[in-house]
């Protein structure tokens, strides 16, 4: 979910796109896993290699749509993990993609954490393992504004914020989903009249003069730091990244979680429906399952670990806010809701009627 994880690295994704799974082709012994770039330690993938005497070729991808279409086009009979989000894996199981796991073969499936043990996406985590979790909040200048509260008010509130430039996200259902929010309505609001709602107000809150654009969280941060921009929506964990790597960039950038509802995102790992090694694919995901290893792959993505047994392994930064958010605010975390179908296309062109005015 991480727009960090998304936009670095693209030189060595494109690199390892053309040693595809046709570089090993024939090849029993190697795992194919295709995920976000910029998501995975190497050290964990040269660890498991090592114990087990195989290869691992890494693809990538950069949204969801396309990870989705790569595996309709044929990718499912070609990777063997993959690390999609979770609104998307009941479309996936839906269609036939991913296969069921046989937990018999994941010896730490108990390591999971009990919020993330039997999650609405995936009942019992029948088809998926969490990977990797986070929230979407506001990252905003307190020199510039001093008096912003935990709230969406900062982006959608004229009177918080008239003179200062700001952004909103590109994903439609994060920012419908704030803007339902605002208006009071739950963050993971469904119905046609709460998206027309929605759309109205994200409409009006563009319209303002110091609308800036709607941007990701990476380049959200970047512009922060540059001051550019007074408030944007972003992700805790590229902004416990950025600030931990630029601290003077950041001191007077802070990251709050909106009181009246926000995005809990999860990435999650899961085995394509006809993957070449299914058998290897579950030894990789219960390795990332061990405790130790868990926390060596937060410490590298600066996310929340799903794993409970992981917690005492994780680095200081990681064990409070933002990057893990208080019992408080947990209970301001919402999952998106996976869409299908007429629902999902009348979200789209929402959507894209709101970008376009």
């Amino acid at each position: 979910m991480t727009y960090f994880k998304k936009t670095l690295g693209l030189v060595a994704a494109a690199l390892m796109l053309v040693a595809g799974p046709a570089a090993a082709a024939g090849k029993a012994d190697t795992l194919y896993l295709f995920s976000w770039s910029q998501y995975m330690d190497p050290a964990l993938i040269k660890a498991f290699e090592k114990r087990y005497d195989v290869d691992v070729v890494q693809n990538y991808y950069e949204s969801m749509p396309e990870m989705f279409a790569k595996l309709q086009a044929g990718g499912a009979q070609q990777y063997d993990v993959i690390v999609p989000s979770n609104y998307y894996v009941p479309r996936l199981i839906d269609t036939g993609l991913i296969q069921a796991l046989d937990k018999s073969k994941l010896g730490h499936l108990d390591n999971i954490a009990e919020r993330f043990a039997d999650p609405a996406y995936d009942s019992h985590n029948s088809y998926t393992v969490p990977y990797q979790w986070g929230d979407t909040g506001i990252a905003y200048n307190t020199d510039k504004l001093p008096d912003a509260p935990d709230s969406w008010a900062i982006l959608f509130d004229p009177a918080i914020n008239s003179d200062y430039p700001f952004a909103l996200a590109t994903d439609a259902q994060v920012v419908f989903g704030a803007a339902c929010a605002w208006l009071g309505k739950p963050y993971d609001c469904t119905g046609r009249d709460a998206w027309k709602a929605a759309a109205r107000e994200v409409l009006a809150t563009k319209a303002r003069d110091n609308f800036a654009a709607f941007n990701d969280g990476t380049p959200v941060l970047r512009q922060l730091a540059r001051g550019n921009v007074a408030a944007g929506m972003t992700f805790n964990g590229d902004f416990t990244y950025y600030k931990s790597e630029n601290p003077e960039a950041f001191k007077n950038i802070e990251f709050v979680v909106p009181k009246e509802g926000t995005e809990l995102w999860v990435d999650v790992m899961a085995i394509p429906a006809k993957a070449p090694h299914p058998d290897l694919a579950h030894k990789f995901i219960d390795f990332l399952l061990e405790a130790k290893n868990g926390a060596q792959l937060s410490n590298h993505t600066y996310y929340a670990s799903p794993n409970a047994a992981a917690r005492p392994y994780l680095d200081d930064a990681l064990t409070h806010p933002p990057a893990q958010p208080t019992p408080e605010q947990m209970k301001a975390l919402h999952y998106i809701p996976s869409l299908s179908g007429d629902d999902l296309q009348f979200v789209q062109q929402l959507w894209t009627e709101v970008q376009s005015r």
